[in-house]
């Protein structure tokens, strides 16, 4: 094997396995009208917000970090825009595989708003 062969297998080689050994796996969540029910209650857009909320975890099933829930997601999406509450809700979750630990985050993005 020449110099050259052996210098594009030591870098291609890594990187290949690296790239077998890591992926994502994407999940719709859902859509929602509002957090709250609004019966009538008048408000005003603040504008777009999101968050996330991501839990870490070694070798797949060990925990590392806190937890991950879309009521922190969405209390922190609320809190990035000083509002009252969401409406147009839409809950996405994904995981990050890597090849010693598993990132699992849930994404919420939406209208934020203010009751008058």
């Amino acid at each position: 094997m020449s110099h050259r062969a052996k210098i594009l297998a030591r870098v291609l080689l890594p990187v290949i396995a690296i790239s077998l050994l890591s992926a994502c796996v994407y999940h719709p969540g859902g859509i929602a009208p509002s957090n709250i029910p609004l019966d009538g209650k008048s408000y005003r857009v603040v504008g777009e917000t999101a968050s996330t909320d991501s839990a870490v975890r070694l070798f797949g099933f060990i925990p590392v970090s806190g937890s991950n829930t879309t009521r922190q997601a969405m209390d922190a999406a609320i809190r990035r825009r000083a509002a009252d509450a969401l409406i147009d809700i839409t809950v996405e979750y994904y995981v990050q595989y890597w090849i010693l630990f598993t990132r699992h985050v849930t994404a919420v993005r939406g209208l934020a708003i203010q009751f008058e």
